[in-house]
């Protein structure tokens, strides 16, 4: 007889004496433990209820299987099958391992000769740092320890301090006025012989131009260029955008020079330098970067200037392309040299609280131009660093401000549209307001020979340069193609072929003349 339960021949059998049905004792007493009940019928038992079935003891029970040579040999069989399949697994799990032992030494290895290889090339950098450093003449080396530069930054905690918490600035020097004065001199008397270009695009030619091409510079989830300019020489052109980084990019080819990463927020103004060789940049982080083509294809960072306390709002490169000045939030700015980054001297206008929101350089270098988010224009004499002159009357902060290269016309823009003064009278003589009261106007520009004003804010427009009392005439208005209503910063190419714009997505458009510029791809 076998077990209701397990359907072996028991080896302590019971039996039920409620149902007369055999059991292994262990198995039925934990069932009852369980549950109380019978397994087979469900009726309810207890321990009380099954009786020992009395057997010898001598003989123990065989399976079924072992009762015959037959079955003992399947039975052997099958624990052999069991442990082949198990010896398989043991030895897949053993090659796994190995391999991945294998792997992980590998990569120990790779990563070993790569960290040999970087403090090789480290100490090797260090080596020609420090020979170069001894190669520099004693006055080079007094002007760079003054500026206290180290790894293309600024050391803050090197420079001397006053007793009022500033910065202490070595100040304009008698030979940097010397040579502002001569590059006034010279540019002056150039002006008075100014002839405007043969090559110059004519009315007719600007009244025809369309957009030619739209390249996207920046990032797409960062959308916007917030500043842009053009070095004529090269016909390249350099933004500024919303996604940190500035862009050097080649016109003629329609391709990116260099991506200029570094600054950790919004680039607000860039500017060549040097003949295209240097671009400085400002950004909402309160840093100013200067950086150098190295020859290569790249723009790398050589000095990052961390004299502003605020956001810097504009860039603007001197005539001499030796000096720029820097303007920001925190109602100063600092005059810098560009071969050494150092900053000469920081102005402060202490009737006024009014954070800078633009910045510019008269052609002719002495007179350097302000605008505020008070909606003042302040005019500085560069020599003394003193405010000369101030104009009231725009509406919201001064987005942007442009000198005709004709020298006494200026040109600012706000929320309320755009004013030009005449800089001999220090009047204002005329208002453009193309939109309306909550569209603010974000740039202005000359263009280079003097005879073209644009303005850009929710459309771009373009007017032909009069005299003070004749009317500017409106030769075209292109619409804003990026679809943001926000053109934020424009220029004209050389002798006005064409017109780079940025917008608050992320392309540079060029407008021109369709199917004459044979540059244009």
């Amino acid at each position: 007889m076998n077990c209701s339960i397990s359907g072996e021949v028991p080896e302590d059998p019971v039996v039920s004496k409620k149902s007369g049905l055999l059991f292994e004792k262990r198995l039925i007493e934990r069932h009852i433990s369980d549950y109380g009940k019978c397994p087979v019928t469900g009726e309810p038992l207890t321990t009380d209820d099954i009786i020992p079935v009395k057997t010898g003891k001598i003989v123990k029970p065989r399976p079924v299987q072992a009762a015959s040579i037959p079955g003992m040999l399947g039975m052997f069989q099958i624990e052999w099958d069991g442990l082949m399949l198990s010896n398989f697994a043991l030895e897949q799990q053993l090659h796994t391992a190995r391999q991945e032992l294998s792997h992980a030494l590998y990569q120990h290895d790779a990563a070993c000769r790569v960290i040999a290889r970087l403090k090789k090339e480290r100490d090797e950098a260090r080596g020609l740092l420090a020979q170069a450093e001894r190669q520099i003449p004693m006055a080079a080396t007094t002007a760079v320890d003054t500026a206290a530069l180290s790894n293309g930054k600024r050391a803050a905690g090197d420079e001397e301090m006053g007793p009022d918490g500033k910065k202490i600035r070595p100040g304009i020097s008698q030979t940097v006025i010397e040579t502002l004065t001569d590059c006034n001199a010279a540019l002056s008397q150039q002006r008075k012989k100014r002839q405007i270009p043969a090559t110059l695009a004519p009315v007719d030619a600007v009244e025809r131009y369309t957009q030619l091409n739209s390249y996207p510079l920046h990032k797409t989830n960062k959308p916007g260029v917030l500043s842009l300019d053009i070095h004529y020489a090269k016909d390249i052109i350099a933004t500024g955008g919303v996604d940190s980084n500035a862009v050097v990019f080649d016109r003629p080819s329609g391709q990116i020079i260099s991506t200029l990463s570094g600054h950790s927020k919004r680039v607000t103004s860039v500017k060549f330098a040097a003949e295209g060789e240097i671009v400085v940049s400002g950004s909402t982080d309160k840093t100013v970067r200067v950086w150098q083509d190295s020859k290569n294809g790249s723009y790398d960072c050589r000095y990052v200037l961390k004299d502003h306390t605020a956001e810097v709002q504009a860039v603007t490169v001197h005539a001499t392309d030796n000096y720029f000045v820097t303007a920001s939030l925190d109602s100063t700015w600092c005059f810098y040299d560009l071969a050494t980054g150092l900053c000469l001297t920081q102005v402060a206008d202490a009737s006024d609280s009014e954070g800078y929101t633009s910045a510019a350089f008269h052609p002719d270098g002495l007179i350097l131009g302000t605008g505020t988010s008070g909606s003042l224009v302040k005019i500085w004499d560069v020599k003394s660093q003193a405010n000369v002159a101030k104009f009231d009357g725009h509406v919201g902060s001064v987005t942007a401000i442009s000198f005709s290269e004709n020298g006494y016309f200026l040109a600012t823009a706000a929320q309320d549209g755009v004013k030009l003064w005449d800089l001999r009278k220090l009047k204002n003589f005329r208002t453009f307001s193309p939109y309306d009261e909550n569209t603010p106007t974000q740039s202005v520009e000359f263009d280079h020979s003097g005879s073209y004003l644009a303005l850009g804010g929710s459309d771009i427009r373009v007017y032909q340069v009069a005299s003070v009392k004749a009317e500017w005439n409106h030769i075209k208005t292109f619409p804003d193609l990026s679809g943001t209503g926000k053109a934020t910063c424009l220029k004209f190419g050389p002798d006005a072929s064409y017109i780079a714009v940025g917008s608050m997505d992320r392309n540079l458009r060029i407008f021109g003349l369709p199917g004459e510029d044979h540059m244009e791809g």
